[in-house]
């Protein structure tokens, strides 16, 4: 399962860094093409961490990619109109992260209470 997992997120990164580097040049057509694939791969990687501690940090990621993909179309067809709608999707991320090690401070305590 770990195999896997890290195939995903190894394939996942490229994916990630050409939808970015398509945005940075402004590549219209290829960053939004770049987007489907990076989502989908950033959801399958959280779906099959369901009920593994690495859950929560990939379904930041998913959060995080689905911000950044709003982000880049409403700078590249909406004059950043909307953009700032993007924020919702970080705080969902940031709020996922924190409660990932908060539940791991929170395990440790238990674990040194014992």
């Amino acid at each position: 399962m770990q195999e896997k997992r890290e195939h995903l997120e190894n394939l996942h990164i490229p994916l990630w860094l050409l939808k970015d580097t398509c945005w940075m040049l402004e590549w219209k057509t290829l960053g939004v093409i770049m987007i489907f694939p990076t989502v989908f791969l950033a959801i399958r990687i959280a779906v099959h961490t369901y009920k593994t501690v690495y859950f929560l940090p990939n379904l930041a990621v998913c959060f995080w990619i689905g911000a950044n993909a709003y982000w880049m179309v409403c700078e590249f067809f909406f004059n950043n109109v909307g953009k700032h709608y993007a924020v919702i999707l970080f705080v969902m991320g940031l709020c996922t992260i924190f409660l990932y090690y908060f539940n791991k401070m929170r395990e440790r305590k238990r674990i040194s209470s014992q």
